[in-house]
């Protein structure tokens, strides 16, 4: 499990292209037959990440890394959501069996034990992608599915950001402590999202950048509004976002990303709007 440190808003205005990227930026994901973990201080959110084949993936794999948090197990004191954008996939948790499909989600409850990950068929194997927030109660276990997600659509052709949110863990599905995830889609023409920008002082975010050709970039902005930076991602991505920091994208191409939040706020809607002309 790799660790990262909170950052300031002076400090990070000192930060070059190659920090920004160490600091903030997850590169590998979707380890084969694997688990990887990396923990932020930011509002401690761990994203976890696998993408089983031929063997059956323990949540526990990391359990050495997990006694460094403190706990018997990952979900002692924890809660997660899971998100799969590959093939059909398995999840065991508890004695219970959860089929997901490409961009079904699972949230999993605190105190959840035995937790593994299964490919339904190892030439199409899933992607589990995961973020976890610090939970205080056990809220229900519940699966998800695309079609019983809340589905919006915003934005316009004109300003190159129509697209669709699907909130899955968000509090007109269910309840959780503090953890909410979701997926956008732009479509087709379509490049820009979070714009105009905003942030939100009562949460951090963590964005996934993914359904993005081998040949096409997304360029991420961050930081405060009058000083913003950029780092390039590629193909199956995350980046951290800071409460204190936009968090948007315009693409070559769209595509799509993944958006998780912890915080003391919920509300999807509640944000500090940032006017476009204000940024520099």
């Amino acid at each position: 499990m790799e660790i990262r440190y909170s950052c300031n808003q002076r400090d990070f205005k000192k930060y070059d292209t190659t920090t920004i990227r160490q600091e903030f930026l997850i590169e590998e994901l979707f380890p084969l037959d694997n688990l990887q973990a990396t923990y932020s201080h930011v509002d401690r959110v761990v994203v976890l990440s696998t993408m089983p084949v031929e063997k059956t993936i323990s949540l526990e794999t990391n359990i050495d890394c997990w006694k460094n948090l403190g706990v018997k197990f990952f979900l002692e004191r924890r809660e997660l959501g899971i998100i799969n954008i590959g093939g059909p996939g398995l999840v065991l948790a508890a004695n219970e069996n959860y089929h997901l499909n490409r961009l079904d989600a699972l949230y999993l409850s605190m105190g959840t034990s035995d937790v593994f990950f299964r490919a339904l068929d190892p030439c199409n194997p899933p992607k589990f992608y995961m973020c976890s927030a610090p939970a205080h109660r056990a809220y229900p276990t519940k699966l998800i599915t695309f079609n019983n997600a809340i589905h919006r659509e915003l934005g316009s052709s004109e300003t190159a950001n129509a697209r669709i949110i699907h909130q899955f863990i968000h509090p007109e599905i269910l309840e959780t402590c503090q953890l909410s995830m979701g997926c956008t889609i732009l479509k087709p023409g379509s490049v820009w999202n979070t714009m105009p920008s905003h942030t939100h002082e009562r949460r951090m975010e963590v964005y996934l950048y993914f359904d993005i050709a081998n040949d096409q970039v997304v360029f991420h902005y961050m930081g405060e509004p009058t000083e913003t930076r950029h780092v390039v991602m590629q193909n199956e991505q995350a980046i951290i976002s800071p409460s204190w920091s936009i968090h948007s994208g315009c693409g070559t191409a769209n595509y799509s990303f993944i958006w998780s939040m912890l915080g003391e706020n919920k509300i999807f809607d509640d944000m500090d709007h940032i006017k476009t002309p204000d940024l520099k």
